[in-house]
């Protein structure tokens, strides 16, 4: 998830809110923080400079002074600082709840998680802004996987479609990704709904959608067939950074004999090790990323096997085949049986 630890929440990106929405009057402030390396003592004259402004009354100071504090990973002094704004800022109940949920400072609490995120999700009021979106998500997918709550696939998807708020650029774009994934699923299976979500995802950003529409058109699920767009997606969101799609291009390239390219991108994908890394980073879902791996290393071993676009080598393919089927039985033997009926 988009945070700095691994949390089952998702932790909107308030770095990126704390640097750019710094007014004419925090010029100082932002002066420290727009450096492309920032260093201890700025991080220490800039908590020196927003303490100064907190203890002036300035809440949006407080809150930044919190979020800072967090971001450095002093849990405890970040804690005393939202709890003490968390009935006038949703942003600090926000983060209170991630905290909760996680130990960060403090107990693990998945209770009182849950009920400081519904607050945030309830706050009557237009200053919530996009938190009320991510707390709606949030909620959405504890309830899907049963984090600290009774799992309802009903109650996700509720509460999805509220934080997907009709495909509102400005509201949750991940809401609006996990509908299209949840429309996939056997036990909710709507195709033409999954490929709508992730239209719209994609249209607001999301990698991860623009990677499923490729796999959609390349494959034909809730809509027609088309080879090119599904290249055009598949590749835009692998040059992004998606993991997924990076495999499915490295078929996609095999199956259209542009062996050369199949196996350059199949190599590299091989490489990846650190999959929570990469989930950090791309904001994808690990067990996806597993999957592109998976395929991206069955394409390369076949190329290596039958020497196509890279010189033979059946010992390398072998091994590369054996560490395809221990990262996902599933997907490897439905390949295998591609090959046995000469699809592949």
């Amino acid at each position: 998830m988009e945070n700095t630890t691994t949390s089952k929440f998702l932790n909107d990106r308030f770095s990126r809110f704390f640097k750019f929405s710094l007014t004419e009057n925090d010029k100082d402030i932002r002066e420290e923080m727009m450096q492309p390396e920032i260093s201890a003592e700025s991080v220490e004259k800039t908590v020196i400079l927003l303490k100064e402004k907190a203890e002036s009354g300035d809440s949006q100071a407080a809150f930044l002074l919190g979020q800072l504090h967090y971001e450095e990973g002093r849990y405890t002094e970040a804690e005393i600082i939202f709890d003490g704004i968390k009935d006038e800022d949703p942003r600090a109940l926000y983060q209170l709840a991630v905290m909760y949920y996680d130990g960060l400072g403090t107990k693990e609490d998945l209770g009182k998680a849950m009920e400081l995120m519904r607050r945030v999700a309830l706050w009557d009021s237009s200053y919530v802004g996009s938190v009320r979106h991510a707390a709606l998500y949030n909620l959405g997918r504890a309830y899907l996987e049963g984090y600290g709550v009774q799992a309802s696939s009903d109650e996700a998807e509720r509460l999805w479609l509220l934080a997907a708020d009709d495909g509102n650029p400005n509201a949750s774009v991940e809401a609006q990704s996990s509908l299209g994934m949840f429309y996939c699923r056997p036990e909710t299976l709507d195709l033409t709904k999954a490929f709508s979500w992730h239209s719209e995802a994609c249209g607001n950003g999301s990698v991860e959608s623009q990677g499923a529409l490729g796999v959609m058109y390349l494959y034909g699920l809730g809509v027609q067939k088309d080879p090119d767009s599904a290249l055009f997606c598949l590749k835009a969101s692998a040059e992004r950074g998606n993991v997924y799609a990076q495999g499915h291009l490295t078929a996609c390239y095999y199956q259209r004999k542009l062996y050369s390219r199949a196996a350059a991108l199949g190599e590299r994908v091989c490489g990846y090790e650190d999959t929570s890394a990469i989930a950090r980073h791309t904001g994808c879902l690990e067990e996806f990323i597993r999957k592109g791996i998976t395929i991206a290393m069955f394409y390369f071993a076949r190329c290596l096997y039958l020497g196509r676009g890279v010189l033979q080598n059946r010992d390398r393919a072998k091994r590369y085949f054996t560490q395809a089927a221990r990262m996902d039985p599933e997907i490897c033997q439905e390949l295998q049986m591609n090959v046995v009926h000469g699809r592949i």
